[in-house]
């Protein structure tokens, strides 16, 4: 008897439900029958597409203000100028991960536990003792060097770009032309702007002389240019100071034009 009462009691109840949801449904679909009529491209006066409509994300850029490696005069500010860089290339999801496979090569983490596993004792993964591990008293110099693919490399330096930028520690300048060769001078600069351990990243073939010159003895104080820039580097230096040429150049070969086209040639 109470099983017989339980039994209707939830019948009745799923019944209301189910009566109230169809009712909700119903106006739902009637109410937006009435608000939202079809449209006709004939009468709007537009041309009907052609395929499946595509979502394109539209991205802002990033803008930072503009530094200068010579003092400037008194009325012109660098800072008043900022340059604008494309979000694909400086406002990359961080993935340490992929930074971890472009710069490190093996971990110094111990396997297993040195006592208790009724096993051998093991160091780290780089021990000669395993597959894969390190060359015992192999040849020197060697390299740990690890081939990645092309798109992982280029991942990595995107994301290291944009590590440094949201970190404050990337710079743009007009050029890195420096007068002179006197480190004194360029050590005072430096020490004006506030830089630590700077990398200075040129867009030309070649270094300026003079800002070679003058850094070469400093060590907190690197040149290099932006053909030879890998993450490593952008990892190791806390500030990375680029020409407008090197920016220019890491867009053209880094942003997303340039990985569209190489995947049209590659699925060529």
């Amino acid at each position: 008897m109470l099983a017989a009462v339980r039994q209707k009691l939830g019948q009745s109840s799923r019944l209301t439900c189910r009566r109230l949801t169809t009712a909700s449904l119903a106006g739902a679909e009637s109410s937006s029958a009435v608000n939202s009529a079809p449209v006709s491209f004939s009468t709007q006066g537009l041309s009907k597409p052609e395929g499946p409509l595509k979502a394109v994300s539209i991205a802002q850029p990033v803008y930072i203000p503009m530094s200068s490696l010579i003092r400037p005069s008194k009325d012109d500010n660098p800072a008043d100028r900022l340059a604008t860089l494309d979000p694909f290339v400086f406002a990359a999801p961080i993935r340490r991960d992929i930074l971890h496979l472009c710069v490190v090569r093996g971990s110094g983490r111990k396997i297993r536990r040195q006592k208790g596993s009724g096993m051998a004792r093991l160091g780290d993964g780089q021990s000669p003792m395993l597959r894969g591990g390190g060359v015992a008293f192999g040849p020197r110099p060697r390299s740990f060097a690890t081939k990645l693919p092309r798109k992982v490399i280029e991942m990595g330096m995107r994301v290291a770009l944009s590590a440094r930028l949201k970190e404050r520690g990337l710079r743009v300048v007009e050029s890195l032309d420096w007068p002179g060769n006197k480190t004194k001078n360029m050590l005072q600069r430096v020490e004006e702007l506030g830089w630590g351990k700077t990398l200075f990243v040129s867009g030309q073939p070649d270094v300026p002389l003079g800002l070679q010159l003058a850094s070469s003895n400093l060590r907190r104080l690197d040149t290099t240019t932006v053909q030879e820039l890998n993450v490593y580097d952008l990892v190791k230096w806390p500030q990375v100071v680029m020409d407008v040429e090197a920016v220019e150049w890491l867009e053209k070969n880094l942003g997303k034009r340039a990985v569209v086209d190489s995947d049209g040639d590659a699925s060529a």
